[in-house]
């Protein structure tokens, strides 16, 4: 069987119900994981998303920024979610599915401009969340498990338009990027996209104050699609939607979805 997930910073479900609903008509995730919601749950539109056959809907929402959805064709047997910074942030939700598959959507704080704990809180909130995640991540080892999301850290060098220009750019410092890698280390996590793509440059973000994105294409790659080793083995293919990022009135993350051979 196979079995496609998909994560979107959406920013904005409320404004972009239409986009949302398109990718689904388009492309048919099994699961679908939207991050920057930016809505209290009972005001999340749910009717079109359960029409083109997405009934199993888990939201964990916020008023006016964060959020997390997971939209579904099958349903969950559990779901929770982990306050990772105590502060009630709406940036994570996991659930599993019947078929036995857990999935992890998580919506990592992007930190603030200065890449300073003193200077920044904001940043150190983010460095925070993420030591958060290694913990939760790593202990114990886990199986059949998909972690997505918005994760905010661009790293590798070929994950931004230039490594040497960004590498004091908060989401590619080196101490954010050695705290993604010791999240994937500790939990013995695979990087698909990377797995399937392992070569050249690859972003999933591009910001909204570049007049002409495409042609300026500077872009880094924030939103990943990670895998426990048992679940990687079975993944056949990795893509990143960059057309989606063209749309009509488009968020500034265009989706990343994965396919497995289950």
């Amino acid at each position: 069987m196979k079995f496609k997930i998909a994560t979107w910073n959406i920013n904005s479900v409320r404004l972009r119900e239409v986009l949302v609903c398109e990718f689904l008509r388009q492309h048919s995730p099994d699961v679908l994981c939207l991050q920057e919601t930016k809505s209290l749950a009972d005001l999340v539109p749910t009717k079109q998303f359960r029409s083109l056959g997405y009934e199993h809907i888990a939201i964990r929402g916020q008023k006016g920024y964060n959020g997390v959805m997971v939209l579904s064709l099958h349903a969950f047997a559990e779901e929770s979610c982990v306050d990772f910074l105590r502060n009630r942030s709406a940036r994570h939700l996991s659930v599993s599915l019947g078929n036995g598959i857990s999935i992890e959507n998580c919506y990592v704080p992007a930190g603030g401009a200065v890449p300073d704990r003193e200077a920044n809180p904001k940043f150190g909130e983010k460095l925070d969340f993420l030591a958060a995640m290694k913990l939760l991540f790593s202990d114990p080892p886990r199986q059949q498990t998909v972690l997505v999301g918005d994760l905010n850290v661009a790293p590798l060098e070929d994950d931004v338009w230039s490594h040497r220009q960004l590498l004091k750019v908060v989401s590619h410092t080196p101490v954010e990027v050695e705290a993604l890698a010791d999240i994937m280390a500790a939990g013995d996590w695979v990087d698909i996209t990377r797995k399937h793509i392992p070569d050249g440059k690859l972003y999933s973000w591009w910001s909204y104050r570049a007049r002409d994105w495409r042609a300026s294409d500077r872009g880094r790659r924030l939103d990943h699609i990670w895998a426990t080793r048992d679940m990687a083995a079975s993944s056949l293919s990795a893509r990143i939607l960059r057309s989606v990022r063209g749309w009509e009135r488009p968020s500034d993350h265009a989706p990343v979805m994965a396919t497995f051979d289950l």
